[in-house]
């Protein structure tokens, strides 16, 4: 089974936990139009400093001593997509990567008091959406889907500091700083399978 087909069974099991009301609001989000402009490839990535779950901060430089960085954008913990993708990554990902030279890195504009996740993989706080508004995936909660979250008992507001959210996304930083892959997923139930991101890599 692909991430994607378990990531699409989440989604019919969403379905059927959820109040009809809330689901069809969520899929209307999912499949919106954005109409903006993400970060593309060749782009130069200005470096950064963000704190990890412990308050401890990283900078983008510390994950490009030996190879590549792998960075991946996630909406935060609350979100079961979001935690299975991480997980597959984690099984799938690290290993190899290691392997490369490469680092792997999440990053979510989740506050960074939240609980450690367990994980072997650096975890950062992109509070503010910072980094991710360089790179165009950043946006802000429509009214609706605020609305439904609240009902869910997720309020972004105090995970986040604000209702702003990031489209999830992978994107393969070289050493120079520079993109060499960009794969951005409007749609949050879908990600980037983890043979693509190993591809973009080894190709490198």
């Amino acid at each position: 089974m692909t991430l994607n087909d378990a990531l699409t069974d989440v989604n019919a099991k969403a379905r059927g936990a959820l109040p009809p009301e809330i689901f069809e609001v969520l899929e209307a989000d999912r499949r919106r139009a954005t109409g903006t402009k993400f970060a593309e490839v060749g782009d130069k990535v200005d470096d950064f400093e963000l704190p990890g779950a412990d308050g401890t901060p990283s900078s983008l430089g510390d994950f490009l001593v030996d190879g590549p960085a792998v960075l991946v954008f996630y909406r935060g913990q609350w979100c079961p997509y979001c935690n299975l993708t991480l997980r597959t990554y984690q099984q799938e990902l690290v290993p190899e990567l290691k392997a490369l030279g490469a680092s792997l890195v999440a990053i979510s504009p989740q506050k960074p008091d939240g609980p450690l996740p367990d994980l072997e993989f650096p975890v950062l706080s992109d509070v503010g959406s910072t980094v991710a508004r360089g790179l165009g995936l950043s946006y802000p909660v429509s009214a609706p889907v605020r609305e439904a979250m609240e009902k869910l008992g997720t309020d972004l507001e105090q995970v986040n500091g604000t209702w702003e959210l990031v489209h999830p996304a992978v994107v393969v930083v070289d050493q120079d700083r520079v993109l060499r892959f960009v794969d951005v997923h409007p749609d949050f139930v879908t990600r980037t399978e983890p043979a693509d991101v190993l591809e973009a890599v080894k190709s490198l």
